[in-house]
Formats: structure tokens, sequence, C-alpha cells
């Protein structure tokens, strides 16, 4: 699966080989589904920003804020035996746990990315 970005919004692509075309679907929106298709690169890439651009007329004209995708918060369980050991972690480098994980977690993320 492949990867749009525009105006801060990322949208899937994906083929469907029933239909013989590339369609997707706006992520990280809750509670709004935003999809768009084509026959081709281009022809998806510009429904994908025709989408968006509606999307935020539409919400400026009903007096609403756009939903963002992903808010930048998520709740993680973990055991109480991993919280203490990143707790220690993340005070042996003089930070908060909050930036200790999201550190960790920016540094997979960027190696993933690279290979």
């Amino acid at each position: 699966m492949g990867y749009l970005k525009y105006k801060g919004y990322t949208g899937s692509v994906e083929y469907s080989s029933e239909d013989g075309c590339l369609f997707g679907q706006v992520q990280g929106l809750h509670g709004t589904l935003i999809s768009y298709e084509g026959e081709s690169v281009e022809e998806i890439q510009q429904d994908f920003e025709g989408a968006i651009d509606d999307y935020l007329v539409s919400c400026q004209e009903r007096g609403i804020a756009p939903a963002k995708p992903y808010s930048g918060k998520f709740n993680l369980r973990m055991s109480s035996e991993l919280h203490a050991a990143i707790a220690m972690a993340a005070a042996a480098a003089g930070t908060t746990i909050n930036d200790f994980i999201n550190r960790s977690m920016s540094s997979v993320v960027h190696l993933q990315a690279s290979n």
C-alpha cells in the first residue's frame, strides 16, 4: 500500500483488481470518512487533494473545525515492570518518560523507513 500527503493529511492508496482502479481513504480521522479514487497515480492524487479541499471548505461553511489527523495522543498499556524500566531509563537520560518514549519511537520509525 502506498500513501499520499496533502495539507497535513495522509491518504492510503490501494488497487482494486475487480474494478481496475486505485482507491483510498484519509488516515487517522475518527468519525470522518474521506475517500477518493482514480485510474492513474495522477488521477488519484488529484481526487485526493480535491477531497481534502472539499472537506475543508465544507467544514468552514458549517462553522466547524476540521478533524485533525492523529491527535498526537494515545494510551499505551504495558507491564508495571516495563513502566518502571522506562521511568528509570528516562531519569538516567535526564528527560521525561514522554520525551524518552517519543525519542525511542522516532528512532524506530526512522530506522524502518530507511530499510
